[in-house]
């Protein structure tokens, strides 16, 4: 049977899908921090762009997007009123992409016209026959109307080999079938994944031990990158293979990416013998949100939850304090969760990301 599994902690929920012990999809959900995918806002035209191909938008309260549709854009005026979507999450340091929905806006004040999905929602559409199983009084008060009959009464902890999985997204490396492994290294420009094969042992040649281990081992890298939502472009570079021999990976993949919903698509293998991805950006990966400042202070007000009972104060660096301060909701479900109070101390002379606790 197929469970999305709801585990709380300060500030976010982590959402499992799973059958049996298997993780099959995986999001991050900060409520007091939404990515806004799908929201959809009366927008004025603050500025036409067009060596970007687009115009800015204001979508109210000191927040703007980007509109990439010159053709669009063309017929529109600064100052006009129009209807838009969020396309894409602020991400990459780039803010948020919109579209248009309606031309004009006439009469209507900026803002908020209708918030998109959660991603309780989100995971719940793409996993229809999944039960949802909660943990705390907390994540049910979160849970919309529309999903309350498929959760499953009472509270659940999310099992200790499915958490053990989740703590694993957060690493680099990743263990693949026959003791290959992977390591992820996220840049600016894409996502660089190389792939390690221990040395080849029995009697197949050596070519054919390595095509066979490559070949078994990239459907369940290609489901990791769906469970990090690894997006943009990805190269891979499979195990100690030939590079005449590495084009024959391009129906593995391609089978593998056909059950992933953003379509992504395989361009190749290029001259070098590399494994070209795109997958389309519309949530922020899971390494930019545990990176993140705001990623780094909820993963403080864990370890405390977890590590830390008696602690009074967290002293850190600036901005991990100032992400705290700016998710208020993140520290006051702490201080629930442990039954103590706990207050914030930034302190300049620790480096960014650093905390300590002191005892009251």
């Amino acid at each position: 049977m197929q469970y999305l599994r709801v585990a709380t902690f300060p500030g976010e929920m982590r959402l499992a899908v799973t059958e049996d012990d298997t993780l099959l999809d995986y999001a991050l959900w900060r409520p007091a921090s939404p990515d806004l995918v799908g929201n959809i806002y009366v927008a004025r035209i603050a500025a036409q762009a067009a060596f970007m191909g687009g115009a800015f938008v204001d979508l109210g309260h000191g927040l703007q997007g980007f509109l990439s549709d010159q053709k669009a854009v063309s017929h529109l005026t600064e100052g006009q009123s129009i209807v838009v979507c969020v396309s894409r999450a602020a991400q990459g340091g780039k803010g948020v992409r919109v579209r248009m929905l309606e031309p004009s806006a006439q009469g209507k004040d900026i803002g908020l016209l209708t918030p998109g999905p959660t991603p309780l929602e989100r995971l719940a559409a793409q996993w229809p026959n999944a039960a949802i199983t909660i943990d705390t009084p907390l994540a049910a008060s979160l849970v919309p109307s529309s999903l309350r009959a498929r959760r499953k009464a009472g509270f659940s902890p999310m099992p200790p080999e499915i958490m053990a999985a989740c703590n694993a997204l957060e690493e680099s490396t990743v263990d693949l079938p026959g003791n290959m492994q992977a390591t992820i290294t996220p840049t600016p420009a894409l996502i660089a994944i190389d792939m390690d094969a221990p040395p080849v042992a029995g009697p197949r040649p050596k070519q054919t031990a390595q095509f066979a281990a490559n070949r078994d081992a990239l459907p369940e890298l290609l489901h990791q990158i769906r469970l990090r939502n690894l997006s943009g472009a990805i190269v891979i570079d499979p195990a100690g293979m030939a590079m005449r021999k590495r084009q024959a990976l391009q129906d593995v993949v391609q089978t593998a990416l056909r059950t992933d919903p953003l379509h992504p698509r395989c361009l190749g293998v290029s001259a070098l013998g590399l494994i070209e991805i795109v997958r389309p950006r519309i949530h922020p990966s899971l390494p930019e949100l545990l990176n993140s400042a705001h990623g780094h202070a909820l993963k403080a007000l864990r370890t405390i939850l977890a590590e830390a009972p008696t602690a009074t104060l967290l002293r850190g660096g600036i901005p991990l304090i100032r992400a705290l301060e700016q998710d208020p909701q993140a520290v006051a479900d702490c201080v629930h969760l442990r039954g103590k109070p706990l207050a914030l101390k930034a302190d300049p002379a620790l480096p960014d990301f650093f905390w300590t606790v002191q005892d009251a």
